[in-house]
This record gives structure tokens, C-alpha cells and sequence, in this order.
């Protein structure tokens, strides 16, 4: 009930800088709209062709790899392309000032020879952790510990990217950094909006599959067809909602390790908590 709590208090707080830039929604919808374009471009032929199941098996061969490679590499760019833009016009907000759509944009294409360069890395780390997790025995568990430590250790590589440019290497280097001075060394994720969403997602699927399941059932074919439309709306909906809070919230966990203050729309405790100690 206190993690609830505690996520209920920093769902509202990041709803509040939404409230007050709703045009921070844009960046996720560009995202969602990239990654699809990137998923159609790429998966579905290898889907077709049988060929992505053996991207990252023995199978693959360097062909595989390549291709996997690919795939990943442009779905980071465009991930962490508007997640740059999200988090710098967030940190606008955060610091006072009014931000617009453009100044996102200025900040992620004045960023972009770098953020090409991290989705280097990711996909190469994302790549190696896929081949992982499709072993099995003492090489899957070595990929999960590994893909839990990659992702804590680079949790605030964007917005040190969006805000200090630099490198980036120098940006995940930067990142650790600033969690273990916030934190300490040995970090566990505490609570986060994972709660509120996943919370909503459930309830969503506990109502909309039995009405969907009982109007085909019924017979009533359009309203049963209706209401799918309307589940997959409201599932698309929360998606792009907890995306752009979450890159919210990311810009104020940023703004607290860096100055150990944090805007008037969060609690200094509520952002501490982002983290803890083992």
C-alpha cells in the first residue's frame, strides 16, 4: 500500500507538468509511430520469411547478427531521439521556464551525431543480452543480472544527454556517476509509475475482454467489434501516457542528482525514492 501510495503521489505530480505542456505528448506518439514503421520495415518480412527466429540463435549465423544489429540500432535512434526531445522540454518545465515542441526538436537534432552514438551502444549491449537470454541455464541468468544493471546504470543517460551533451560514453559514465553520488553504490529501483500503469492496464483487460468475449457470444458482432477498437484505443492511450510521464519523471530524478533540488511539481522524498541501497 505504500508503494501505491508512493506512486499515486508521483502520478499526479508528473501529470501536473503534462497538464501544464500537453504538447509533451507528441514526443511518444512520434516514437510509437516510429518504432512501428521500424517494426514493419524489418520484422515483419523476417516474421514471413522464418527468419527472425534464428536472428539470435546458432542458426543466424553473422547474417543474423547483422540483421538484428540493424533492427536494433534504428529502434534506439528513434527511441532516444524523442526521448531527448521529451526530457529536454520537460527539463524547460522544470526549471521554470514555458517550453514549445520546437524547443524539443532543437535540443534532440543538436544532440543527434550523440545520440546516434549511444544507440550504438544499446544496440550492441541489446544485441549481446538477446544472445543471452536465448541460451540457457548459467547464460540466462548472466543476461537478466546484466540487462537489470545496464538498465539502472544508464537510467539518466538521456537527460544528461539533452542537458550536457556530452559524449556518449562520457553520458553513461556521467550517469552512473550521479546515481551513485545520489544514492550509493549498490542501487535497486524502488517505486515508479509502473505501479499506476500496470494497475490501469489490468483493470482495462478485466472489463474490456469479458464484454468483448460476451457481445461475439451474443451475437452482437458490431458492438463486440466496437468495444475491441475501443480497448486497443484506451491500451494505446495509456502506453503514450506512461511513456511521456515516465520521461517526466526521469528529467526530475535527473534535476535532483544533479543539483539535489528538485521543481516545485515534485517532493524532494518523492524523487529520492526513485532509487535505494541493497
Amino acid at each position: 500500500m505504500n508503494r501505491f501510495a508512493n506512486s499515486w503521489k508521483l502520478f499526479k505530480s508528473a501529470v501536473a507538468v503534462l497538464a501544464a505542456d500537453r504538447e509533451l505528448l507528441i514526443f511518444p506518439i512520434l516514437s510509437t509511430v516510429g518504432i512501428i514503421i521500424v517494426s514493419l520495415t524489418f520484422a515483419l518480412p523476417m516474421f514471413l520469411s522464418s527468419f527472425f527466429d534464428s536472428i539470435f540463435s546458432r542458426e543466424g549465423g553473422i547474417a543474423g547478427l547483422v540483421v538484428g544489429f540493424a533492427f536494433y540500432l534504428v529502434q534506439y535512434l528513434v527511441i532516444f531521439y524523442s526521448n531527448t526531445a521529451l526530457v529536454g522540454a520537460a527539463m524547460i518545465r522544470l526549471e521554470g521556464g514555458d517550453p514549445t515542441i520546437k524547443d524539443g526538436f532543437r535540443i534532440a537534432n543538436s544532440r543527434l551525431g550523440t545520440i546516434f552514438g549511444y544507440a550504438l551502444i544499446a544496440a550492441t549491449v541489446g544485441v549481446l543480452l538477446k544472445a543471452l537470454s536465448r541460451r540457457k541455464g548459467a547464460y540466462r541468468v548472466i543476461g537478466s543480472v546484466a540487462g537489470t544493471a545496464w538498465n539502472i546504470a544508464t537510467y539518466l543517460v538521456v537527460p544528461v544527454l539533452a542537458v550536457e551533451g556530452v559524449n556518449p560514453l562520457e553520458a553513461i559514465k556521467r550517469s552512473v556517476s550521479l546515481l551513485k553520488k545520489t544514492w550509493g553504490e549498490q542501487l535497486i529501483g524502488n517505486f515508479g509509475l509502473g505501479t499506476i500503469f500496470g494497475l490501469a492496464t489490468f483493470i482495462l483487460l478485466l472489463l474490456g475482454v469479458p464484454a468483448i468475449y460476451l457481445s461475439f457470444n451474443a451475437q452482437y458482432i458490431v458492438l463486440g467489434i466496437i468495444l475491441i477498437f475501443v480497448l486497443l484505443l484506451l491500451l494505446a492511450f495509456l502506453g503514450l501516457a506512461h511513456g511521456c510521464l515516465n520521461g517526466i519523471y526521469t528529467a526530475a530524478v535527473y534535476q535532483f542528482a544533479s543539483s539535489g533540488k528538485c521543481s516545485t511539481f515534485f517532493d524532494d522524498s518523492m524523487v529520492r525514492g526513485a532509487f535505494s541501497s541493497k
